[in-house]
């Protein structure tokens, strides 16, 4: 559903934004004196998350960067597409989103290259992420692609998400890491569709357990009590009837 159609310069600055680019800035910075130190304590490595159980990892390496230009482009896309996501979600719901699609574009990273000894550093993932849920809600606004090239946002999450799907399973040899791209636009598009909602979770489990249950038992569904439903095979009274199953 679009709520609008056309894409200003760029939207006033929400104050979870503020405050992630100020945590993002933070780690910049923090990496300087120390950067491997850093960077391998902190950044996403598969194989420390995996042996080492470095659970923090997932979370923190986001607000780490490999340079300024890495960092200035990420925090151009957050601000760009997810300050207005702040407006219309309130700021509580909106940082938990960044997290989950950051969190979740290092769990698919981590489940692409489990053993892996190299870090991921940066939001890119969770930015992806915003920027897919940006354009589940705003398919129609236009995006200026250099400045110059109207696109419908639509459109161009399209393009990101092939490019960051092919070069995943390309050997580019470069050191992006497009797994992460991937994961975040997973994880958001999950978050929009609602399937990660406590009820829709519940709902699943349920839904699983019924059907393990189905192949375990044999359930064999009946009619209800008032039609006298014919047993599958036997006879009826040697089995128990239970609401609208059979229990073999």
């Amino acid at each position: 559903m679009a709520y609008g159609r056309y894409l200003t310069i760029g939207p006033s600055l929400t104050p979870t934004v503020k405050y992630i680019v100020i945590a993002c800035v933070i780690g910049f910075l923090a990496q300087i004196p120390a950067p491997e130190a850093m960077v391998e304590f902190f950044g996403l490595t598969p194989y420390l998350v995996i042996s080492q159980l470095f659970l923090w990892q997932p979370f923190t390496y986001l607000f780490l960067h490999a340079g300024f230009l890495h960092l200035l482009f990420n925090m151009f896309g957050l601000w760009m597409f997810g300050a207005e996501l702040e407006r219309y979600w309130g700021s509580s719901k909106f940082l938990g989103f960044f997290f989950f699609t950051g969190a979740g574009a290092g769990v698919l990273s981590i489940l692409a290259h489990p053993t892996s000894p190299i870090p991921t550093i940066g939001a890119s993932g969770a930015v992806y992420g915003v920027l897919m849920a940006y354009g589940m809600m705003f398919p129609d606004r236009l995006v200026y692609v250099s400045f110059l090239i109207p696109v419908k946002v639509k459109y161009f999450v399209a393009i990101l998400g092939a490019i960051a799907f092919l070069s995943a399973f390309a050997s580019t040899g470069t050191a992006v890491d497009h797994f992460a791209h991937l994961g975040g636009m997973a994880f958001a598009f999950l978050y929009m569709k609602g399937w990660t909602s406590p009820s829709r979770i519940r709902e699943s489990y349920y839904k699983w357990r019924l059907q393990r249950m189905e192949r375990r038992f044999r359930l064999y569904q009946g009619g209800r009590k008032d039609r006298n439903p014919k047993p599958p095979f036997g006879n009826p009274r040697s089995r128990k009837k239970e609401d609208d199953f059979w229990i073999n």
